[in-house]
This record gives C-alpha cells, structure tokens and sequence, in this order.
C-alpha cells in the first residue's frame, strides 16, 4: 500500500477550493483601443503547487493526522499556464511604440521572456525589484524579491517624464498577489502622458484603463499606501509560515 502523501490527502479540498473562469472564452474581449504603456501582472500556473503550514516541518514530515493550513494561487484566482497566456493576443492593443511592463515570480522568468515575445515585444531589462521585507521558503535560497521585467516594442513612447525612478523597491507585501502601488506610480512619473493599460487588474487606478476577470466595479483609487504600520507587520508574522509541497514538474 503506498503511503499516503500531502497530495493525496488534500486533492479533494484542493479540487473544491479551486477558482475557475467561469466565462465561456478564455477571457474578456480586450479593449478597442491602443496603448503606450502596457502593465501586467499574469496569473501564473503553478504545477499544482500547495504550501503547508510550518507544523508540517517538511514534507516527509506532514503530520497528516490533523487538518493543516494549506494554500495555493489557484485558491486565490484562476491561473493560466503559459501556453494560454500566449494566446491572448496583447500586440492588438500596443501601438508601434510601446512598454510592456510584466511581473513575474522568480521560477517563471524564462516563461515571462517567452511571453513577452509571443506578446510581440523584445526583452530589455529589469525594471523594478521589488524586496518584500520578508521571505519564502525556496527549493535553493530564501525569496526575498520579485521582478518586474520590461520589454519593448518599437521606441520608447515621448515625450518621457521623470528618468531617475530607482529600480529597487522596498515595501512590505501584503495581500496574495498584490503588488505594491509604488511601481504604478512610478510608471506614472516616467510616461506621464501615455496611454496606460493594466492588464489582469484587481483594482481600477486613475489615469489606467483596466482589463481582467477581476476587476472590481464601481473602485477607483486615487492613493494607496504600501507601506504599513509596524502593527500591520507584527500582525504579518503571526501568520502560517510556509514549507512547499512540490507537485507536478516546475
């Protein structure tokens, strides 16, 4: 008889908690218009991947004789594999001369190049680090940061803004998957008079159009502060720290 694993004991919650699209197309019809600035943040598929709470040790130390936090992106919002995220076709809404701003967790940089050239760009640098102040268990090193890769189509948009944007940026995260407001912002002070587009939003922002499954109606904000108080983080680290389950080829 084989032994039973994290995997097995959980697929049935794993299966139920699962966010799916529930559109009948991959997702919504993209804008009728075209942009300057471009930024994205793809729902990147993780293999199955779960995270256990720190009282599984390991994984070959679960103590599967009691119900354990777990969690996974796909609990949170529908994931896409790359193949997928492929087919939307982004080059429709870029003008000839446009960025393409995308984040990407650290073990999907080769797949964010790939996309970003599928998208009808070409990959030029790092834009943006961004140090959450805190880390995740990795199968190396710790992850402490999170990359922002930028990519271009034709020439920079002009006229440009502000050219002393620092690429580090120190703030604390916060909920799963949000990204800190300071990037948009900074975007903003060097094309200010562009053209932008978020795509895969979860908020609306004033001077962005806004494309996603998850878009909330009737929110827009104006200012929104990352950085927290030393109360929020204290209440941070009372949260489960996580040990990661590998599922899957990743």
């Amino acid at each position: 008889m084989n032994k039973p694993t994290g995997y097995s004991i959980y697929k049935e919650d794993t299966k139920k908690r699962t966010k799916q699209n529930a559109l009948p197309s991959l997702y919504p019809n993209l804008p009728n218009k075209k942009f300057d600035i471009i930024y994205a943040d793809p729902p990147w598929h993780y293999n199955g991947k779960l995270q256990f709470d720190k009282s599984s040790k390991g994984v070959d130390r679960i103590d599967l004789s009691r119900k354990i936090f777990i969690s996974s992106a796909v609990f949170k919002y529908p994931t896409l594999k790359t193949s997928e995220l492929m087919r939307i076709p982004i080059h429709e809404i870029a003008k000839d001369d446009c960025l393409l701003f995308m984040w990407t967790s650290n073990p999907h940089l080769a797949q964010a190049i790939e996309l970003g050239e599928a998208w009808g760009f070409e990959y030029k640098t790092v834009a943006f680090v961004w140090d959450k102040m805190n880390h995740n268990p990795g199968q190396y090193t710790l992850s402490n940061c999170e990359l922002c890769l930028l990519f271009k189509r034709g020439r920079i948009p002009k006229p440009r803004g502000a050219r002393n944007i620092q690429q580090l940026v120190r703030c604390p995260r916060r909920k799963h998957s949000e990204k800190p407001i300071e990037v948009i912002q900074a975007i903003e002070k060097m094309f200010p008079t562009q053209e932008r587009i978020e795509l895969f939003a979860r908020r609306k922002t004033t001077g962005w159009s806004v494309w996603g499954l998850e878009v909330p109606k009737g929110t827009e904000v104006t200012e929104h502060k990352c950085c927290i108080s030393i109360k929020d983080q204290e209440e941070d680290r009372k949260q489960p720290k996580f040990v990661q389950l590998m599922i899957g080829n990743f």
